[in-house]
């Protein structure tokens, strides 16, 4: 009898706030993480094609071997994105950084772990912080970046491409469009009266509650807290539409508005 599929992919692929993507590999099976990418980058080269990575090795159960993170490395590269870190993890994953010669990041705005109360904690890209006592209490900041609050941040001009526009741990409202190439994110949810045509990250600190509307839909990309798809990915029905997009037990959903 031969062995039952395996549908799960090998790596976990989520857009974070400052345009680096983080891979946080499930399964160290080289082959198949590479075939995974190539076609990421097949469905979608003007996004993922020389895009820079992050590697995250946290979803193992023990660090690999520098000869086996190298040969990821270049498998990758040969996938066609460019491998630029590894994410912040245990002392031996720094060691391992050194020897492979690549820096570590910290944790990079693209949620994976939950913290107490059930929130997600979020990745961001800079200098790893030394790690806080197991028993310290998140800081209220922290807490705070999780459910934005206040007056969002309205945006009367269009966004142009090339600009990116970001409201932190606040709602985003963009009365006009959001041409190609150009990004908007938010901590909490967006509002475009206008088309999207470049890319909007919504929850872009792990904020799963977070949602997406648009008036006229052709958007390059849509996230929410990390989930993504690419308008190759959206059924053609859906293009030119106005729609809202939203996470539905992590699966990113999208639907035409009534």
């Amino acid at each position: 009898m031969s062995a039952a599929m395996d549908f799960e992919q090998a790596g976990e692929l989520k857009i974070g706030q400052v345009g680096i993507a983080n891979l946080r590999v499930r399964t160290l099976d080289i082959a198949r993480l590479a075939d995974e990418m190539r076609s990421r980058v097949a469905r979608a080269p003007k996004l993922f094609a020389r895009a820079a990575v992050i590697v995250d090795f946290g979803g193992l159960a023990a660090t690999p071997d520098a000869a086996t993170a190298r040969a990821l490395v270049e498998a990758l590269r040969e996938a066609g994105v460019l491998p630029v870190a590894l994410a912040w993890g245990s002392g031996d994953n720094e060691k391992l950084a050194v020897e492979i010669g690549l820096p570590v990041l910290a944790r990079f705005r693209a949620q994976y772990e939950s913290v107490a109360g059930g929130a997600e904690t979020a990745l961001a890209a800079e200098p790893a912080p030394p790690p806080a006592p197991a028993h310290r209490a998140p800081a209220p900041a922290a807490a705070a970046r999780q459910d934005p609050a206040g007056p969002g941040l309205v945006q009367t001009a269009p966004v142009r491409s090339g600009q990116q526009l970001y409201a932190e741990n606040r709602d985003l409202t963009v009365l006009s469009q959001v041409g190609a190439g150009a990004e908007v994110i938010a901590d909490g949810s967006i509002h475009i009266y206008g088309p999207l045509r470049g890319r909007a990250l919504a929850g872009a600190q792990g904020n799963a509650k977070a949602r997406i509307f648009c008036r006229a839909f052709h958007a390059e990309l849509v996230a929410v807290a990390g989930h993504y798809k690419v308008l190759e990915d959206i059924p053609k029905e859906l293009h030119g539409k106005a729609v809202q997009v939203w996470l539905d037990n992590e699966e990113l959903k999208i639907a035409a508005l009534d």
